[in-house]
């Protein structure tokens, strides 16, 4: 993490998901299929892989409870993990 160096506010302007390759961050619509979404993730999760910020990204997203999209290299359901949001009925069936 930048931490002090860079402001809550300023890691932003630093990401690599900055520019045209924001479309891959966020679903394009509702009817994206399964294979899209992999694939659209996969991409996500490689500009994270190599951004300076993704732990302040992943940070920021876990502590505001952002359930949808690529931030900080992780899905959605990747967070919702994280924050333990499953169900015990969920866990229970992996």
């Amino acid at each position: 993490m930048l931490g002090d160096q860079v402001s809550q506010s300023k890691w932003r302007d630093l990401a690599a998901c900055r520019g045209p390759q924001s479309q891959n961050f966020f679903p394009h619509s509702s009817q994206e299929r399964r294979d899209e979404r992999r694939r659209r993730e996969t991409q996500a999760k490689k500009i994270c892989n190599d951004c300076i910020v993704c732990e302040d990204c992943l940070s920021h997203a876990l502590a505001i409870r952002e359930l949808y999209g690529i931030w900080g290299g992780t899905s959605g359901a990747e967070r919702r993990e994280m924050l333990g949001l499953y169900t015990s009925a969920k866990k229970e069936s992996k």
